[in-house]
């Protein structure tokens, strides 16, 4: 079982690493089809992306890819929304949370599949700290709901504000650790945590973010990334439709 999760979580963070987005949209379902209770399985997702996106993080850093400017609004409002969102989870039924996730699947997979490209010169160089904070705030509350980080609902919503893709990717790298950590304690503050677990998939995550990272900036064009990401997020969609039907 340790084995097999170590194996996801490690594919699922070097897949989504490229997008510059958490993998826990993917391992949360996994380990619930696994047995695993699903708010057991949440803080496991929350602590698997701040490790994950931590490390991939790091790596933007060092390459001076960071526009800090940027991320520092929206991991301001996802702080405070995030455990938010992890402390009303404990008053909203699981198959309502099973349908917030395949709404949210949905549309971040439609909007990284529909986004048209743009000349370099349109994309937005300026930093709109309204929006930024509100797009924080969304991304945190459901964050600590859903158990997911935020990276794929900052994703699009930064897409639709008009950013660079590959700004986006080294944003939500940097914002998702700050909003999935305070999610995740407020977990372990209810007593959520299976530890074994958490460990397990957040060293194989680490693993994963890393190498996705690296390969996504040296080897991928941002219009790749973007379909490899709508593309599984919208049969993971489809996947967890025929569940909740």
């Amino acid at each position: 079982m340790e084995l097999l999760i170590f194996g996801i979580s490690f594919v699922a963070s070097f897949i989504f690493a490229l997008g510059g987005v958490g993998a826990a949209i993917v391992l949360i379902p996994t380990l619930v089809w696994l047995g695993v209770p699903i708010n057991t399985a949440k803080p496991v997702g929350l602590f698997y992306n701040t490790v994950s996106l931590a490390g991939a993080s790091l790596h933007n850093i060092k390459n001076n890819r960071l526009d800090y400017k940027t991320g520092i609004p929206i991991i301001i409002s996802s702080l405070i929304f995030a455990a938010l969102g992890a402390y009303s989870s404990k008053f909203i039924s699981v198959k309502i949370v099973l349908w917030l996730f395949i709404v949210f699947l949905i549309f971040s997979g439609s909007m990284f599949l529909l986004h048209r490209k743009r000349h370099e010169h349109e994309y937005r160089t300026d930093r709109p700290y309204v929006i930024l904070s509100l797009i924080g705030a969304f991304a945190g509350y459901l964050s600590g709901l859903l158990g997911i980080g935020g990276g794929n609902i900052i994703s699009p919503l930064m897409l639709m504000a008009n950013f660079h893709p590959k700004k986006i990717t080294t944003i939500t790298a940097f914002v998702v650790p700050f909003s999935s950590f305070t999610a995740f304690l407020t977990y372990w503050a209810i007593g959520n945590v299976n530890w074994e677990l958490t460990l397990v998939a957040s060293f194989g995550g680490i693993l994963g973010a890393t190498l996705g990272t690296h390969f996504m900036h040296s080897k991928l064009h941002h219009e790749t990334v973007k379909k490899i990401l709508a593309a599984i997020l919208l049969l993971l969609a489809i996947k967890l439709l025929f569940k909740a039907m």
